[in-house]
């Protein structure tokens, strides 16, 4: 229990046998229920989860605490194999169908790879647990320790920290591919979790889905850890799938919030603006091709500049009202990396 509300971890596994147990073990006292879901793992990380999980819930039965030299977790574990691959999201919705039949509060994520620091974990449960925010989530470009993050791996992250932004309506979120989270029971039951997208895309599409539902995100400053593991995420398919991805969520996003569940001016403007854009590009690239020279050309490739020109008005307009509209679903931020865990304010 952490402040009186259950806390459950849903730990996604595959091909982790040499860190999924070192998680386990290490996980914080509060926690009541882990999830430990193995995604049709080829190596020996079942047979890892299986033995950590007897060895903390013989733990918990006995309410002692054993470990080869040294504290080991004793809460209750749940191991639960996937026959085929789902994807890390679809291991993570597994997890979350488990926690909501068992009732858990506070729902929290954490990755199998070891990046996640569990003294950390109180920073993401508390803002939940407390009532403050309905979701919360890591973010590595906060903090200090953040150079210990390639420079290729920052400037990519940043890149999808921008275009999520814009999709899912959160505009002062950072780090979005950061999956150490933790969410309200009550939110998760609201969600369809099921839709959620599979594979590493989860993310994005659950800030979305978070969205639409109008759902209170915090981020949660805590430092970058790299080892020895390796990146499961082949980016010659990620790059061009999440683009979709996050392109089909902005246009959910806005048919959804200002269409659907209420009608607000600024999707008139994304309108205007993709269109005019889009219509001026395709007439500059026209003209350029076939009419340049010619007297009627240049009255067409300055159309064409002007469409383009206010297309990118109407956007920007679009983008501040949008901004401006989901300003209250933004709780703060924790941004004081010399804090041991605890402490919030908002910026």
């Amino acid at each position: 229990m952490y402040n009186d509300k259950s806390v459950g971890v849903v730990i996604p596994a595959h091909n982790e046998e040499a860190f999924v147990g070192r998680v386990i073990e290490t996980l914080p006292e509060y926690v009541d229920r882990v999830y430990a879901v193995d995604d049709c793992s080829t190596d020996g990380t079942w047979a890892e989860i299986q033995r950590h999980a007897e060895r903390a819930n013989r733990t918990h039965r006995e309410n002692a605490t054993l470990a080869d030299g040294g504290a080991t977790f004793g809460g209750v574990v749940e191991p639960i194999r996937h026959e085929t691959n789902h994807g890390r999201g679809g291991a993570v919705k597994t997890g979350y169908h488990h926690a909501l039949d068992d009732g858990i509060d506070v729902v929290a994520v954490m990755d199998a790879d070891g990046q996640m620091n569990p003294d950390m974990l109180a920073r993401i449960v508390e803002p939940v647990a407390e009532g403050r925010a309905d979701y919360a989530k890591g973010t590595r470009l906060l903090h200090r320790d953040r150079k210990q993050m390639s420079g290729w791996r920052f400037f990519g992250n940043s890149l999808l920290t921008y275009l999520t932004k814009i999709s899912s309506g959160y505009w002062k979120m950072s780090d979005p591919q950061n999956g150490f989270t933790a969410i309200a029971g009550t939110a998760l039951a609201r969600i369809d979790i099921d839709g959620l997208y599979d594979d590493y895309g989860f993310l994005n599409d659950m800030l979305t889905t978070l969205n639409i539902h109008r759902f209170r995100v915090i981020d949660v400053s805590h430092p970058a850890v790299y080892g020895n593991e390796e990146s499961g995420i082949r980016y010659s398919t990620f790059v061009p799938r999440l683009s979709l991805l996050l392109a089909r969520n902005f246009v959910r996003r806005l048919v959804l919030r200002y269409v659907v569940h209420d009608f607000h001016p600024l999707i008139l403007l994304y309108f205007i603006g993709i269109a005019s854009v889009v219509t001026g590009a395709l007439g500059g690239l026209f003209t350029l091709g076939t009419l340049l020279g010619s007297g009627m050309g240049f009255v067409r490739g300055a159309l064409s500049i002007l469409l383009v020109v206010v297309g990118v008005v109407a956007l920007a307009l679009g983008m501040a009202y949008d901004l401006q509209t989901n300003e209250g679903l933004r709780v703060g931020q924790h941004e004081n990396p010399e804090a041991d865990g605890i402490g919030w304010e908002d910026r």
